[in-house]
This record gives structure tokens, C-alpha cells and sequence, in this order.
């Protein structure tokens, strides 16, 4: 798990270089006392939501995905990358902006 740093102006966290996280995988980071997942697709996207599960607190970023979705790996809640809606009645994700600058992670709450 890695701390942002934030930028007071725009309250963006840069998180370092998205080499840190794999192609088709997710990590953890803290951003602004909140823990964020951040998933690298293999598209080239990035997507980052709320890293806990509000189901029973699950992973979220240890979970398997695919272009569309994350799973919670301990009961299988099925989440939406693009909004962090549940596609298996859980209660929704809460969604950050993220983007590259360079090649530098920037999430924005």
C-alpha cells in the first residue's frame, strides 16, 4: 500500500508510476486517509474506486477483473470499473478520477 502525495492547488494525489501496478491488475493506495484500488486494464485504461468491499470488506484491488468488472474476492460482489455500481445488489463503489500524467498515477477524490 502506497500514500499519495497531495497537491494543496487541485487536491490531486500523485501516486508514482503505473509500472507499480501490472498490466491487468489492481493496488492499493492511500488518498487522503481513504484506501483507493487503482486498476491498470490491459486496454490501457486506468479506473480507480474505493478499495474495501461494503459487503464484508473485501479487497477490492486483490480481485479478478476484466475490461468491465472487478469480483470482491471473498464473496464474489461484482463491480462496475466505470461507475462502481454493483451488478450483484451490493451497494455501489465510490469512483475516483484518475488519469496519467506522464507516467505518473493522479487520482483526483
Amino acid at each position: 500500500m502506497s500514500a499519495g502525495t497531495l497537491t494543496p492547488s487541485t487536491r490531486e494525489h500523485r501516486l508514482g508510476p503505473v509500472a507499480q501496478i501490472p498490466v491487468g491488475e489492481g493496488r492499493t493506495f492511500d488518498v487522503d486517509g481513504e484506501q483507493v484500488a487503482v486498476f491498470r486494464l490491459r486496454s490501457g485504461r486506468l479506473h480507480a474506486l474505493s478499495a474495501v468491499c461494503p459487503h464484508r470488506g473485501g479487497p477490492i484491488a486483490d480481485g479478478q477483473l476484466d475490461e468491465q468488472v472487478v469480483l470482491c474476492p471473498l464473496h464474489l460482489n461484482a463491480f462496475e470499473l466505470a461507475t462502481g455500481c454493483s451488478t450483484t445488489g451490493a451497494e455501489p463503489l465510490r469512483r475516483y478520477a484518475v488519469r496519467l500524467d506522464g507516467d505518473e498515477l493522479v487520482v483526483t477524490p
